[in-house]
Parts: structure tokens; sequence; C-alpha cells
């Protein structure tokens, strides 16, 4: 898991004495967080305050309600002369009233009852339409509409998800302060796009074992481990494809991330802390279209934001909808002391369409390429030293590039393009990933004192060209 813009990671655990006659225990409860020692939970529960009955020093309130002075009865009045006959005369009055209103009432109540019987009518059959739509194929219902009806419960998610999602591990080897050879353990999360075995997850899960050839486990609920192939990667991205010898697996189902909504509900399954195999949270779309630069790479990722809880080896796992279709990718989250539910994930309708190409054609297709390789040395001390503008200093030009067309030469400082303003090789590199091949845009460069501009339309990257932008 990433943790852009992260400045500390506090770990560990301080152990607690709970029995002075035996060794400090273990704990997982820190300043209100689980924290995980050699694999095992200890739950730590403490007692609701109370006070003894005999120990209370402290006399009892009780309410004694305020008591109703006693009533005297009243007198009974005296009768005046014509006063019964006035009674009389009233009482039949009221009950030719009533009488008036049961007879108005019972055909009042006829003709409700008739107009009843044909609103339930029309209801019936308004109900027997619907239930048509929703079960037919091709019904035209609309997007909001099928995200009401075609929801399932969260624990439904949950089972599907388990079938779906893989954890992923990588030993790496390294030298520690000592000079001495160690292994550690890589760990994350993946989910299955095909039943015979393709997997999608994010490269930087499965980086070191890319680099260094070594190799990838993965996996699944039921415990069943598979040695993986890294079948394409895409570090731009941040993507990457396996391959596991299996069949009849059962592969997600993918959503339109294009169709999410600011408050829409999302699942995140994964391996957090890589111990915690196949957990579930839940949470919202908090944003959408978040440029993300990460420390793993200069280059922003476009991703939505998500409030569910994600952590350390819950990258490369899926972010489910209300439907049970996974609609992208969980990649990064923001980490800092007193920051919480701030989690990023690739749009899956990015994520497949590269996925497609590393499976089919090994690189990603129609990615701009424009020919030119940026010496990093130069930067704000040498502009304000040579009293040049900031920008990408082009140190050589790749010969029959698009660059090379357009009149770009070594030594140039490439200072817009397309009217984005270039102060570094890292906007440079944002800006060309904006376009795809062949796209012509204004390229902008200082040279020999003067600013000029060029023309420039973009070459399709190739797999060796990946040392050049």
């Amino acid at each position: 898991m990433y943790y852009p813009y992260d400045d500390e990671h506090p770990e560990g655990v301080s152990p607690e004495k709970t029995n002075p006659d035996s060794q400090p225990e273990q704990t997982d409860r820190v300043n209100g967080e689980y924290h995980y020692k050699n694999g095992y939970t200890q739950k730590i529960y403490s007692d609701a305050h109370y006070v003894r009955e005999d120990e209370n020093t402290v006399p009892p309130r009780y309410y004694t309600p305020p008591q109703k002075p006693v009533k005297e009865p009243r007198k009974p009045r005296e009768k005046k002369p014509g006063s019964g006959s006035f009674v009389k005369t009233l009482c039949i009055a009221l009950v030719c009233a009533l009488l008036g209103g049961f007879v108005g009432g019972a055909i009042v109540n006829s003709k409700y009852s008739d107009r009843m019987d044909q609103l339930e009518t029309s209801l019936n059959e308004l109900n027997k339409e619907e239930e048509k739509l929703v079960i037919g194929s091709g019904n035209g219902l609309s997007y909001e509409d099928s995200r009401v009806a075609g929801a399932i419960s969260a624990s439904s998610i949950y089972d599907l998800a388990c079938s779906q999602t893989v954890g992923i591990t990588t030993e790496i080897t390294y030298t520690n302060f000592f000079g001495m050879s160690s292994s550690a353990a890589v760990t994350g999360s993946g989910f299955i796009v095909s039943a015979d075995g393709y997997i999608l997850t994010n490269y930087h899960v499965i980086e070191e074992a890319y680099k260094d050839k070594l190799d990838v486990t993965v996996m699944t609920y039921d415990g069943t481990r598979y040695t993986a192939a890294i079948i394409g990667t895409e570090k731009d991205n941040d993507i990457a494809v396996l391959k596991i010898d299996a069949e009849g697996l059962n592969p997600v189902t993918f959503g339109d991330s294009d169709d999410l909504s600011v408050g829409d509900t999302v699942y995140a399954v994964g391996n957090p802390l890589g111990e915690l195999e196949f957990s579930m949270s839940t949470g919202h779309v908090s944003a959408k279209d978040r440029a993300i630069t990460t420390e793993e790479n200069s280059s922003a990722i476009t991703m939505f934001q998500i409030d569910a809880a994600v952590n350390s080896g819950n990258s490369g796992g899926p972010v489910y909808n209300n439907m049970g279709q996974v609609v992208g990718i969980v990649t990064a989250k923001y980490s800092s002391t007193g920051v919480e539910g701030i989690g990023f994930a690739i749009p899956i309708n990015d994520a497949v369409s590269i996925a497609n190409d590393l499976i089919t054609k090994g690189y990603v297709t129609g990615k701009a390429y424009m020919g030119v390789e940026i010496d990093n040395r130069y930067n704000s001390m040498y502009s304000q030293y040579y009293d040049m503008p900031l920008g990408a200093y082009v140190g050589n030009v790749v010969k029959g590039s698009c660059a090379e067309a357009a009149g770009i030469q070594a030594g140039d400082i490439i200072t817009r393009l397309d009217g984005e303003e270039i102060t570094s090789y890292s906007d440079l590199k944002s800006a060309v990933k904006n376009h795809s091949a062949g796209d012509t845009v204004e390229v902008e460069v200082y040279r020999a004192g003067e600013s000029r501009t060029v023309s420039l339309t973009f070459d399709e990257m190739q797999p060796e060209d990946s040392s050049a932008n």
C-alpha cells in the first residue's frame, strides 16, 4: 500500500503487565488501535465502571412525587324550572344528527370502497409490469434504477468476493544494517479476471519480484497456493497482470466506474497488514478524478477517493459496488497522524483496457511518446545561476522520433506543452501522459536566449522506449 504525503509510520506495541508474577503480555490495543503480534490477536476488555452497594458512601437519591390535594365532592345543582324539556329537545336533535351522519357515511363509504378497489387493481397491474422490467434483459432501466433493483446484501458481496479475491506474497532478499542477507515478505491483494487464471493487481505489489525475477505466490480463499507468472506490467499506471495454472475459477464482473457518483456505497476486500486475510470494509465514494502522486511514482494517476478503511496489504484488491461488480482497484492511502478514511482506487475502466493490452500485446497501446531524454540535474539552482527559465532540460533527442521531426534539439529547455507550464521532468512526464499517440500539441522551448514554439505529433510508445518520454 502506498502512503502518499506520509511522514510518519509509528509502529510497535508496548507490552502491558497484566500479572505481576508473570511475563509481560503482548496486547493489541494501543491508543484506540488494534495491533498484531506474531500473527496472533489478543483482545482486551475492561468492565464497565460500577460501585458495589455495600461500598457506596453516597446516600441514594429517590424521587417522591408530590401528593395531590384531596378534592371535595361537588354539590348537586338544583334543577331550574323548564330545564327538563330543553334537555329532551337537545337529545332528540343529537340523535337525529347521528342517524343522518351514519346514513351519509354509509353512502360515502360505499363510493370510497369502490374507488379503493379500482386503485388496488391498478397498483397490482403496475407491480406486475415492474417485475417484468427487472427480471427481463434489456429492460431499459436507467443506471440509478438498476443500482436499486440489482443491489445485493453486504454479506452476499463478501461471499462473492471470497471466491474472486486472492492474496499475493513475494519473498524478497535484502542486506540489513549489519551487512547480512535477510529476507522479508511483501504482501498484497489481487482479484481473478478470467476462469483460466489471469489476475489483476498493482504493479508496486510485485515490483521487487519483477525487477529481481523472484517467485510470486498467489493464495485463494480455500488456502490453495499457486506460483504465478508475471504476464505484463505498467508502472506509470500501477497495473500488473499475473497468471496462475488453474481452471474453473470464478472471475469478477466489471462495473462501469464512469457511472460512479459521490455517495455511492462501496466495499473494499483484501488482506490488510498481510495477516488479516479476506477482510471487507464498507464506505462510500468520497470524490472522483483525484490526481494522486505516490512516493514510488512521480507521474500522477487519476483515481477516485473512498472512505472505506484500507491499509497496507489492501493494495491490488477489488472495490465492489452494491451490485457485486468490481469498479476499482485499491491503490493508495493518505496516511498521517490523525488522518483516517482517505483511500484511493484506480477506476476499473482504466485498468481493464490496460490489462487487455498487457495480456494480448505485452505492452499498453496508444501511449504518447515524445522521444526526448531529460537531464534531471537541471533545477532551480541552475536556472538562477545561468539566468534561464525553469523547465525540462533536453539532454538528448532520440533519432527518428517526433521530437526530432519537430525540430527539438539537445540543450533546449521545454517550458510549455499544449499551454501547460513545465517546470521539471515530472511536469513533462505528466503532461505527455495526458495525451495519446497521434495527438498534435504546441511545444514551447527556450534556446540560445529566446523562446520558440514548435508543433509536435506524438508517436506511440513501444516497450523499448520506456527510458525516454
